[in-house]
């Protein structure tokens, strides 16, 4: 592994066998519901993704919901759009992933939709205005109406993988975690269980 790879995987030097990092995200302090909090994404090798306004609804035992309101203006570099539907992000306390669970008007049916995730970091730019931070790891775990759950961008990930230099461990590491939350999706496990129901409703008040 090269020494900027270590670098940017935290953890890079772990116990062999074991995950050579733990996601862990902690809440800025002074963070209160209703605070403007845009969730800005990009890829491993820097490269700017989505992003996504939204507003800071609470926390409870899985991690920190913020509402996405339909009519948001979403951009990221070549594409933006108005969104249609509702949405509500779970940042989860630990893990290599962000939820992003929609109400039944999005209009390709989907339910949820799990992207893999690193390096989540919350940056504060001023009073009542956050950032929540990811470099978006390509897979991702999705619920529709009509296919069920699957995992997606496999082919991406593995085109990434090699044109962006992913450390073999990251890759280990993220393909277990997609397997993982593949599994959870379709178990319906939570918070996959209807736990977002109550922040939808807390988010529309």
């Amino acid at each position: 592994m090269r020494e900027e790879d270590a670098l940017k995987y935290p953890g890079a030097a772990g116990e062999s066998g074991r995950p050579m990092h733990t996601t862990t995200t902690r809440v800025p302090a002074g963070l209160k519901p209703g605070q403007l909090v845009v969730a800005r994404n990009r890829k491993w090798n820097g490269k700017a993704h989505w992003v996504v306004p939204g507003r800071y609804l609470g926390e409870d035992e899985h991690g920190w919901w913020i509402f996405q309101g339909t009519n948001e203006f979403c951009s990221r570099p070549g594409a933006a759009f108005y969104t249609k539907s509702d949405a509500v992000l779970l940042v989860p306390r630990s893990g290599d992933w962000v939820a992003t669970f929609y109400d039944d008007v999005h209009p390709n049916q989907v339910r949820v939709y799990v992207d893999l995730a690193v390096g989540h970091e919350w940056t504060v730019i001023r009073p009542a205005v956050t950032e929540f931070h990811v470099i978006d790891m390509d897979l991702d775990v999705i619920r529709t109406e009509d296919r069920g759950v699957f995992i997606d961008d496999q082919d991406e990930f593995a085109e990434h993988s090699i044109s962006m230099h992913y450390p073999d461990r990251l890759v280990a590491d993220i393909q277990n975690a997609a397997d993982q939350l593949y599994h959870a999706v379709k178990a319906q496990q939570a918070p996959f269980d209807g736990t977002d129901v109550a922040w939808f409703t807390e988010g529309r008040k």
